[in-house]
């Protein structure tokens, strides 16, 4: 129990409702899509804990709201909700209070949200995920507000915006250049989602990485994917259902990689004996799945708090940037775990399921 003078947190509200932070963020957000259960359960929460976000008084004191707007429209619920929830530990830190919610649909869909979040609460900052980043529309419109905009991984118009990346080409390229190492020649790809710049860097990295050592890529090789799940089940069945199946798979993400074991097992392959298995991310699902996934770890949680100080150094002027604030480039880590193991010495028949 709190003591009568101590104030409910967020965490408060989403412990007594049963339901996540983020839920309880998007509750509180206007426009926000969220079931009329869950709302009445956070509004009860709020309700009895009396929670209220403490912005009235400081926003009377300054020119700023302490608002800052999280807008997604990405496929990967882990990638986005990694992000929100170091986001969210930083702007507790810093006094700020996050706002997430989603734009989807076409570009007059998207501007009626954000036009609507920044009516009702005059957003200090908005942070823009993949593929919003790339949305001209949405960042004009944004700048023409005076909004401060920070992007993720953007791949038009970088500089345009102060961005926080990693450099997913060189990452896709150590990884497949690992598996060469360990004697893969036939390396299948899984691409992203085409909107997502970073699809199109990690597709290059591998093929870089391959043309590096003199290997060809089958064009049945590469296959499309959406960043979901399901296209990561379909991709890895066309692969799967080859002549000549990979003897290792690079998918563009965890989701895809973690739908590609499953494809493996019930065809009658065995990882990492018959096929190693590659993801990126390295979301919980790649320590939570057996066997574990190896992957490559973005530092979502830098990514996210990042993105929150240079709100906290007061309104980004995009005129009056300098180079080494624009650019945050951050380092990545390959997770080497039990998805992958040297090249089988042949592969030369599939097994039947």
């Amino acid at each position: 129990m709190k003591n009568s003078g101590e104030r409910s947190t967020i965490q408060d509200v989403a412990k007594l409702a049963g339901v996540s932070t983020m839920t309880v963020s998007r509750a509180l957000a206007p426009n926000a899509s969220i079931s009329i259960k869950s709302r009445l359960k956070v509004e009860s929460a709020i309700n009895e804990l009396n929670y209220r976000p403490n912005v009235s008084a400081r926003r009377l004191a300054s020119d700023k709201s302490f608002f800052i707007g999280l807008l997604y429209d990405n496929p990967s619920a882990a990638y986005v909700s990694q992000f929100i929830s170091g986001a969210m530990r930083k702007c507790r830190r810093l006094g700020f209070h996050l706002v997430v919610d989603e734009c989807n649909g076409d570009d007059e869909n998207i501007l009626a949200t954000a036009k609507n979040l920044q009516d009702e609460l005059a957003l200090d900052g908005a942070i823009l995920l993949p593929p919003l980043c790339d949305n001209v529309k949405l960042v004009d419109y944004l700048l023409s507000r005076s909004i401060s905009v920070v992007r993720i991984a953007p791949d038009i118009d970088i500089n345009r915006t102060p961005y926080i990346c990693i450099n997913d080409y060189e990452a896709a390229f150590k990884v497949t250049e690992h598996l060469i190492k360990l004697g893969h020649h036939k390396i299948a790809f899984i691409k992203g989602d085409p909107k997502i710049g970073a699809s199109r860097l990690r597709l290059q990295g591998y093929i870089d990485a391959m043309h590096s050592q003199n290997l060809t890529i089958a064009d049945e090789y590469i296959q499309y994917g959406a960043f979901t799940y399901k296209s990561g089940l379909i991709a890895s069945a066309n692969l799967l259902n080859l002549s000549t199946p990979p003897t290792a798979i690079f998918a563009a993400n965890d989701d895809m990689a973690s739908a590609a074991i499953a494809t493996i097992n019930r065809l009658g392959f065995s990882v990492p004996e018959d096929i190693s298995v590659v993801g990126f991310d390295d979301s919980p699902i790649a320590t939570t799945m057996w066997p574990s996934l190896s992957t490559v770890q973005q530092p979502m949680t830098d990514m996210s708090e990042k993105a929150i100080e240079l709100f906290s150094q007061g309104k980004i002027n995009p005129e009056a940037l300098t180079t080494d604030r624009i650019r945050n480039v951050l380092n990545f880590t390959i997770m080497q775990r039990e998805s992958i193991a040297p090249a089988p010495a042949l592969l030369d028949q599939k097994k039947q399921p």
